[in-house]
């Protein structure tokens, strides 16, 4: 996956990696990353100063630290970053952030994955692009998003997710010359993968929500084999033992 951002994103070269460290990172061309999607023990707020909403969404934080990083004296410091739905929802501190992200920089690209080609089975993830603006106010103007997620087949060890998969997302993003982008979607054509929206469009929805479909469900196929079914049934069991012991240990802490 990440060789396919690097495809897209344009020859994107990365020097050095953004950690959660303590340490102030500043001054970023290029950050291309997949954070994590949280640790066994969670809930926390973030013990750093240096952000400017304090959350216990580590993924909402990494988003912060990340668009943060980057220069602002070129107007072409850039991001990829893939990150779960619970981004482009999650209220409160999440639509701050959402509005703070897009006011710094152009938010200018969504690309929704299909589901469960990262992390557990069912985890639905994004990838965000965005440039950081010189200035930290009115930069995003409009936000094309790319549906590779509905009406996918299941993608899996009998079914990989390839490289040629995202041939039609790369030649929509018009890499270089975005201003050539056309979007595939019409009322002619519902079901038209690329569309785009404008920012005030995103301002009059319920939370100020990205996370945005509107190709019709269909019934898809199925083409994982009973092992991998059976596959993810043990780690979805696995999760849940994870997510009980984890409790037990909160609650334990608690009555301490």
């Amino acid at each position: 996956m990440n060789a396919m951002l690097h495809d897209i994103a344009g020859n994107i070269q990365l020097g050095d990696t953004l950690s959660n460290s303590g340490k102030s990172m500043k001054g970023y061309d290029v950050v291309l990353t997949n954070p994590p999607f949280g640790t066994k023990k969670g809930g926390e707020r973030a013990s750093r100063d240096d952000l400017t909403f304090l959350t216990s969404n580590k993924q909402l934080n990494f988003l912060q630290h990340i668009y943060r990083s980057l220069r602002t004296d070129t107007g072409t410091a850039r991001a990829a970053v893939v990150l779960p739905d619970n981004v482009l929802f999650a209220d409160g501190d999440g639509e701050n952030i959402r509005k703070d992200l897009m006011a710094k920089c152009n938010l200018h690209t969504i690309l929704r994955l299909p589901t469960g080609i990262f992390y557990a089975q069912g985890v639905k993830t994004n990838v965000l692009f965005f440039d950081r603006g010189k200035t930290d106010t009115g930069n995003t103007k409009e936000v094309w998003i790319y549906d590779l997620r509905s009406n996918m087949p299941s993608f899996g060890k009998t079914n990989p997710l390839t490289k040629k998969h995202f041939d039609d997302f790369i030649k929509c993003f018009c890499a270089g010359h975005m201003q050539d982008r056309k979007e595939t979607y019409s009322i002619e054509n519902p079901e038209g993968r690329w569309r785009k929206y404008s920012y005030e469009d995103i301002l009059e929805r319920d939370k100020t929500s990205l996370d945005i479909t509107w190709i019709r469900s269909g019934e898809g196929t199925d083409d994982r084999t009973l092992a991998e079914l059976l596959e993810e049934m043990e780690e979805k069991a696995s999760n849940i033992n994870n997510a009980v012991a984890t409790l037990k240990e909160l609650i334990k802490d608690l009555e301490e």
